[in-house]
């Protein structure tokens, strides 16, 4: 997430209309947040989140880190059988231009990601399209309520309104 103001109705969703979260289009058509799976090498969670991040983003996330304390949940999955941590970090707008800018030259560029999405905090005047139309997709495993929940828990979006919000099912 990062300070950049939405285009879009000026009845923006967000409490800070400046804070634009960001997804991927993952390999498999679904959306979600860049990650993976903590290897040996990787001393903590954070240490293995930062590691993937570098694989799907590219060398500039090397200019921040993922800590302790960006930490958000946990959700415990059934099949695969994971346990998933997510976390969410700010950026400035610099740093977000700047991954944005470098990501198609990672590693995993291509491959397990196939772009960057900005998450639209905003409903248009017809009531469905911004964040309504944007949670239409099809996203991987928790990812949606992992988004909705970190709008509403960062303050990103009144909680009242993610409330009216319709969310369709998990796929």
């Amino acid at each position: 997430m990062h300070n950049s103001s939405p285009s879009g109705d000026p009845r923006a969703l967000a409490n800070h209309p400046t804070l634009l979260p960001q997804m991927q289009m993952r390999f498999d058509g679904r959306l979600g947040f860049p990650g993976g799976f903590v290897d040996a090498q990787d001393s903590c969670l954070e240490d293995g989140l930062n590691r993937e991040l570098r694989e799907e983003l590219g060398d500039a996330v090397s200019a921040f880190r993922v800590e302790r304390s960006d930490y958000q949940s946990s959700r415990i999955a059934a099949r695969p059988r994971v346990v998933a941590h997510f976390y969410a970090k700010r950026l400035t707008l610099e740093q977000l231009q700047a991954v944005e800018a470098r990501a198609p030259l990672a590693k995993d560029h291509g491959l397990e990601v196939l772009g960057l999405v900005r998450v639209p905090l905003y409903i248009m005047r017809d009531g469905e399209g911004g964040l309504p139309a944007f949670l239409e997709n099809s996203f991987i495993g928790a990812a949606r309520e992992q988004l909705l929940e970190a709008l509403r828990d960062l303050k990103l979006l009144d909680p009242g309104t993610v409330g009216k919000l319709k969310i369709p099912d998990s796929k």
